[in-house]
This record gives structure tokens, sequence and C-alpha cells, in this order.
């Protein structure tokens, strides 16, 4: 039957549903409106090269059915890391490991977006590379939560960095990957430059919005200019900063100033916009759910020497009449808002103030409420992270008609909170026959283990 013959016809079953209608960008078409968010573990060697699990870890997602994958954070440089054992892709000699990766995921006939990361003073758990302090930042002052120490960079630095963003964008290009994204929201270093509450700078790179957005942009440029018009690019910003977890923090940006920086991004070259929550990760809203203090007292130790305020919390964490002064502070933003679609309001304003799509990420777990938001023009698509852990095939549930699968994440967010310690995985007994079970499932994707080989003489 011809092409003509076909459209004549009208959609399929599939595109009549709107989660499963094809997404078109300017450069890529994913074949349904699910992502998978930005989420991983500690997979990866200590130099940044991505092994074997990783891979395996980004197929379980692609075999579930989800359009495209968005990669954990990536840094474009060593320093950048938030933890050890992170993959990057900061060395052209990564090229061809990425590559194997992304042909990995291409077998399910689902796209790999590599998000392009730095931490600058939200580094969680530094490594041999980046465990000097202060860290690269757009302010001298401590990171807010942890209390991480940094400085301000200088403008040689940034112009380096910027150069580094654009190199990183081509090595992804040269393997094969479908596109980048710029994770420039929650907290990490193009947050630590856009939000009011955050940059204190008096140089050109800081004061009013337009000077804030310039290492932004810049980088936007700057990947054009490496590598064309014709490989995609997305920006993830959080549409409003909500800084002030602690009282005396300033409250950041807008969700108006976070459009006109959406209008910005569009003019010199993004793509689509992906739209998050909070200066900060984790945030009160981001990810939604609950905070197992319980779980934080086993592992949040491990943070203790990262940041000069992590004994204070450990504090609160370890013992329980402490805990509910930390939920009262933690918990005021939440107060009232649902775990899921917790962003799809600023989500709506974004779409209606720009021309190009809108992923909303918050929580999405339920067919009906994709289904409303796409249909509605909330967004374009929705990026899931935590409810596709515990459900890796949750978009071939929502094909076979269900509204959620039989055992739906909880949003008790262990798997977040076991994450300095522990493997990625889902940690909620309760949907599991057995403790046995579940840990068999978060092992799994260490399977199969690379042969033993020793090493010839001669090799170096």
């Amino acid at each position: 039957m011809s092409a003509a013959s076909l459209a004549a016809k009208g959609p399929t079953a599939d595109e009549a549903d709107p989660i499963f209608a094809p997404l078109r960008f300017r450069n890529l078409t994913v074949k349904n409106r699910v992502f998978r968010s930005n989420i991983s573990g500690r997979f990866d060697n200590e130099d940044g090269s991505l092994t074997q699990t990783r891979i395996n870890w980004e197929s379980r997602f692609a075999r579930g059915g989800v359009g495209a994958i968005i990669s954990s954070y990536v840094p474009v440089a060593m320093e950048g890391r938030i933890i050890a054992g992170y993959a990057t892709i900061h060395r052209d000699e990564f090229i061809p490991l990425w590559q194997k990766l992304g042909e990995a995921v291409h077998a399910f006939d689902c796209h790999f977006i590599l998000q392009l990361s730095h931490s600058g003073r939200q580094m969680d758990l530094p490594g041999i590379h980046n465990q000097d302090r202060p860290a690269p930042s757009a302010t001298g002052r401590k990171e807010s939560l942890h209390g991480f120490l940094c400085r301000a960079m200088g403008t040689g630095e940034i112009e380096r960095l910027v150069a580094a963003f654009a190199r990183a964008a081509w090595r992804a290009r040269e393997a094969g990957l479908d596109g980048v994204e710029l994770h420039a929201a929650n907290g990490y270093l193009f947050t630590q430059f856009l939000s009011s509450g955050i940059n204190d700078r008096t140089d050109r790179y800081g004061g009013s919005l337009t000077n804030r957005a310039r290492f932004l942009l810049e980088v936007i440029e700057a990947i054009r200019a490496r590598v064309g018009r014709g490989f995609h690019l997305q920006v993830k910003l959080s549409a409003v900063d909500r800084n002030d977890i602690l009282p005396w923090e300033g409250k950041g940006n807008t969700l108006q100033d976070t459009i006109a920086v959406a209008r910005w991004c569009e003019a010199v070259g993004a793509d689509a916009i992906h739209v998050s929550t909070g200066s900060l990760f984790p945030h009160p809203l981001n990810p939604p759910g609950e905070l197992p203090l319980e779980v934080l007292a086993v592992t949040y130790d491990a943070m203790i020497s990262s940041g000069i305020d992590g004994f204070r919390n450990f504090l609160f964490f370890r013992y329980p009449a402490l805990r509910p002064l930390f939920r009262w502070l933690w918990f005021r933003h939440k107060r009232g808002r649902p775990n899921e679609a917790i962003s799809i309001d600023e989500a709506r304003a974004i779409r209606a103030a720009v021309s190009i799509p809108v992923i909303s990420t918050g929580g999405y777990q339920s067919a009906s409420v994709v289904r409303a938001g796409l249909a509605s023009g909330a967004f374009d698509a929705v990026a899931i992270a935590r409810s596709l852990v515990a459900n890796p095939d949750l978009p071939q549930h929502w094909r076979a008609g269900r509204e959620r699968p039989e055992r739906p994440c909880t949003y008790c967010n262990k798997c977040l909170m076991n994450a300095p310690k522990n493997p990625m995985g889902c940690y909620e007994e309760s949907r599991f026959p057995s403790r046995e079970a579940m840990l068999e499932e978060i092992v799994s994707v260490y399977r199969p283990r690379p042969a033993l080989r020793v090493p010839r003489p001669s090799e170096p």
C-alpha cells in the first residue's frame, strides 16, 4: 500500500492515542511522547569511561517502550562531576563507547539524547579529580543545603568551559547519538548563573537577567557553531527556582524570568525546552513525593565530608526528635501539591510563550493525566524517571489500556536516598515478592559480567 493510501486511511490506533503519536522536532522525530528523564547510578569507571552496566541500564528502558532516553548527568569536564562512577564526555577516546550505547538503544527504535552538564558548587560526592575545594561556580557563596564550598569563576575560565560544552556536543554527534540536552535546571552550574537567588556577580555574567543568561546562551551559540543546526539541542530549565528552602535564602527566578530565558534559548538555536523546577537537587518538589529520613539516616553519612553543613543535616536525619523540624522546612513548598504533574501549570505557560516543543517532568505515571496534558496543550511530551525505574515497561501498560501498572511507583524516593551508597534501583520492598527479589532486580543490570583477562607484559 502506498504512503498516500495509508494517509488517506487516517491515523493508526497508536497515533490516535496522543501518548503514542510521533513527536516531530526540527531535526528529530520520536516515536511517542514518553521520554526517560535523566537518572542513573554509579555504573561507570573512575576515569569517566562508560561500562556494559550502563548499556544494560539504558537498554532496559529502550526495551520498555520509551520513545527517547535523556541520559543521566554527563559532565563535559572531570571537575564537573557530581559523583564518581558517572560516565563523562570530556575525551575524544570515549566517542566509540558512547557509540556502542547509542547502537544498543537504537536497536529498540529508541533515540538517545546526551545530557551535557557541569556541577559547579553542587557536586554531592566528589572523586579524585574534583575533591579539592572550592568548586568553580557563578558565586563564591556556599551552596545552601549541604554547604558545598565554591569560588566565582573568572571570565577566561567561563570562556574555556563554553568551548568544552561545544566540544562535548561534537563528540555526541560523532558517536551517532540523536541530540544533546543542556542541564540548566536543578541547581547545577547553569542554574548558578541563571538564578537571582544565587548569582551575585557584578560583571557581564551577573546582575540583570540578560547577563545571568549569558553563559547559557553563549554555550548554545558555541554548540551551533560547532555542529551546525542539523543536530538536536534541547535545554532543561527550572520554571521557578523556589530557592528559599531555608527561609533566609532569596527566592530566585520567577516563572516570567524563565519564560524570557526559554524564548532566548529558542532564538539562538534550541529545538525544545524541558521544564523542571527548583534551584537545587534534591528539592521538595523535585523529585515529588516522600523524603524517607530513616533511609537518609543510613546513607547520608557518605556526604558529611562533602559540605560544611553535611554533619548538621545528618543530625536531623539521624535523631527522630529532630526530624519534624527538618520536615517542616523541607515540605513548606509542597503543601497542597500533588505528586503527579507537579509543574504542569508552569510547562503550560512556557509552551504558550515559545514555538518549539515543551517536555514536562514531574512524577507522571497515570495515562489519563498524560493524555489530558497533551490534549490541553500543556506540553508536547513527558519525561519520567522514578516511575520508569519502578516499571521500565510503563509505556506498554499504557498501550494495553491500563491507567497505571499493577505495581505503581509509590513516590517513596528510596531509590534516590540509596544512591550515595548503593546501586540505583527500586528499594520499595512492598512492590516485590521478597527482599531477595528486590535485590535481584537491582543488581540484574550488572550482568553479563565482562570476561576476566590477564594483561600482557607489553601492554601499557
